[in-house]
């Protein structure tokens, strides 16, 4: 077999990405490689053109989605994988070859778990909450280092931002640090300052687009869900059809427990930490905004449950149960195209 030939009979076809070259492997009926070929970003898109429409298994990695869109375009049908899921199909030693036939092994099971193709909406979207999570995170060093730098000279601070942001004109004026650290905090203090106003950019950006979407507006209606939550969720699922139920959706966000039961007995350990960070990280301080500011939707809808969780369940392990609730709750406004309408109990205004 010519490794540049292309073959009529490839059914299956695995894709091992790379930045500049792409490793194919073809498979036929009966599951025996009749393709082998090493190609260039430029030749990749030719090169799948020309061979019939079959289906074709990729990872889910950096450019993925825009390949899958492209192929997609050609009529073929394209299903990308968590590159954990392909491991276990890896065969004696790895190289890029082997990569692409285990790919091509892996998209032909049928309980196979795939990643949906995002749009380039989605994917502008989600390119913004990552800019925005970066910038947060640039603001929450800048603010620690600061607060190290005074713990050091026996100065402390209340927790929280607007504290920290109160106290520091007079900490710097007060004569308690050397001129070298008083210049040197008011240059990190204007680094905050400048992070601050990149991070308002981002979200105004961010909240005007939800403005704009259907299923943003549907989202903000869940108890805890605003622009941020919504947009992020939309980035990450679209309208949730990936998932065939909330509670898949919970434990894709990492937010059921970890389970390593064996024979009969069911051992759950902590939460499983496991999928998207970012969103589980806004879903847990949307359950702590529920529980601090009780919002009417909540009252109405949520707090007979709350309440009953409440007696048996710390306040950080309630406020997990309650992010998974509302992460199920989002995923059932996002597939049934509905606003969230809260079940009204009679104990609910109590």
């Amino acid at each position: 077999m010519s490794r540049k030939s292309l073959p009529c009979d490839v059914t299956t076809i695995g894709i091992d990405l790379g930045k500049n070259t792409f490793h194919l492997i073809g498979l036929d009926r009966r599951g025996a490689i009749v393709l082998q070929l090493k190609v260039s970003r430029a030749q990749l898109e030719r090169r799948i053109a020309n061979v019939p429409r079959c289906l074709i298994g990729m990872e889910a990695c950096s450019g993925a989605h825009h390949i899958g869109r492209q192929f997609e375009a050609l009529g073929h049908d394209v299903r990308l994988i968590p590159a954990q899921y392909v491991k276990p199909f890896l065969k004696s030693h790895k190289n890029d070859y082997r990569d692409a036939e285990a790919i091509a092994e892996a998209v032909q099971r049928p309980t196979m778990r795939f990643v949906r193709i995002k749009t380039p909406e989605q994917m502008d979207l989600l390119a913004l909450h990552r800019v925005r999570s970066r910038l947060v995170g640039q603001r929450t060093a800048a603010t620690n280092q600061i607060r190290g730098f005074l713990i050091e000279r026996g100065i402390t601070v209340r927790q929280g931002l607007m504290p920290l942001r109160k106290a520091l004109p007079e900490i710097l004026s007060s004569g308690a640090l050397s001129p070298r650290m008083v210049a040197l905090i008011a240059d990190l203090a204007a680094d905050w300052r400048r992070l601050d106003e990149r991070i308002e950019g981002v979200s105004a950006d961010i909240e005007s687009l939800a403005e704009q979407d259907a299923s943003c507006q549907r989202l903000m209606t869940v108890p805890g869900i605003g622009p941020i939550i919504s947009s992020a969720v939309v980035a990450a699922i679209g309208n949730g059809t990936g998932f065939k139920q909330g509670r898949d959706f919970g434990a894709w966000l990492g937010l059921v427990p970890r389970q390593e039961s064996t024979g009969d007995r069911t051992i759950l350990g902590k939460i499983s930490k496991r999928g998207n960070k970012y969103l589980r990280t806004l879903f847990v301080q949307a359950a702590h905004v529920v529980l601090v500011r009780r919002p009417g939707a909540a009252r109405r809808g949520l707090w007979p449950w709350i309440a009953q969780a409440s007696k048996r369940l710390h306040r950080n392990m309630l406020a997990i149960a309650l992010a998974n609730k509302l992460a199920r709750i989002a995923w059932a406004v996002l597939a049934r195209g509905n606003a969230y309408q809260p079940r009204i109990a009679a104990d609910a205004a109590s």
